[in-house]
This record gives structure tokens, C-alpha cells and sequence, in this order.
């Protein structure tokens, strides 16, 4: 059964929400894949706090336009998952590492600061480090040479003592 007319203003409403917010949008094709590893895609991006949808293109069209992302309109075409997160990297990621274990989810555009990406666009952002694991280097970056002082002391502290019980 379709959708009346409320419920596709509440879908376009939703999905605007969402784009008003999200930095990245990924579309893949979803053609063939099961029900089990939907709910498993569907897990993944919950827990990387990416909104995933199955939309009909139509309403996904009018939720875009007039934002940066309304060039991605021209790849809405076939049956479409889409992905919208926040993180810059982290739909992309989503979508790119699924589709790495299941052949049947086909990674079809993207857009990212107002440009369309193709797929190996897609793939070059989802390879990217997340925002997490980029603090996480600056902060061992900073942290050894801090390090690095404390263990050469502690060095120098124990051939000190070395030296003083056998004098």
C-alpha cells in the first residue's frame, strides 16, 4: 500500500531533518540483498550514528533540493538505500565496508562539502580515518616525547642507584 499524502510530507520532513545536519550522503544499490543482513547493516550504522533509510527517490529528490546536496539527484535512480551522517566519513564508511562482504550492495554515488562522488570517490572518503582515530594519533604524536623523557629518568635514576650500592 502507498504512501497518502501526510505520510510523504512527514518522509520529506524526516529526511530534511536529517540533511540539515549531515555532511555526507552515500546512495548504494540494494538489489538481492537478505533480510538478516539489512537488520546487520542496519546495526552498524546505528552504532556509528549514521541514519540509514530505504526511501523512494521521489521524496528523497524534494528532502535535497536546494541544499548542497541536490546534485546528488541525478544518481536517484533504481532501488536505493541511503546513508546521511554527521561525521564526514562515517556513511561512507558504513556503506563501503558492507559492501566489501556482500556483492550485492553496490555502492552508486555520494556527496561530500557540495561536490557528487563517484564510487571510487566514495571508497577514497570511507578509507579515510574517522575524526575518533585521528585525535587519538595527535594525542600519541604529542604524548611521546613526554614519554620518551620519563623513561630515559627513570633510566638515569636506576644506573644512579646501580652505582651508589656499589661504591
Amino acid at each position: 500500500m502507498g504512501l497518502n499524502l501526510n505520510d510523504k510530507k512527514a518522509v520529506v520532513a524526516e529526511v530534511s531533518a536529517q540533511v540539515a545536519n549531515a555532511q555526507t550522503i552515500v546512495v548504494a544499490e540494494y538489489r538481492g540483498i537478505e533480510v538478516g543482513d539489512l537488520t546487520v547493516l542496519r546495526k552498524k550504522a546505528r552504532e556509528s550514528g549514521v541514519y540509514l533509510r530505504v526511501l523512494k527517490n521521489t521524496l528523497v529528490r524534494r528532502a535535497v533540493a536546494d541544499t548542497a546536496f541536490a546534485g546528488l539527484a541525478e544518481h536517484m535512480v533504481g532501488p536505493l538505500i541511503y546513508s546521511v551522517s554527521a561525521d564526514p566519513v562515517a556513511a561512507a564508511k558504513v556503506l563501503n565496508d558492507f559492501a566489501k562482504t556482500n556483492d550485492k550492495l553496490v555502492l552508486k554515488a555520494g556527496s561530500y562539502a557540495g561536490k557528487v562522488m563517484d564510487k571510487a570517490g566514495v571508497q577514497a572518503l570511507a578509507s579515510i580515518p574517522s575524526r575518533d582515530e585521528l585525535l587519538a594519533k595527535l594525542l600519541g604524536v604529542m604524548k611521546a616525547p613526554v614519554s620518551g623523557f620519563a623513561v630515559a629518568m627513570g633510566a638515569l635514576a636506576k644506573k644512579r642507584e646501580a652505582e651508589g650500592a656499589a661504591a
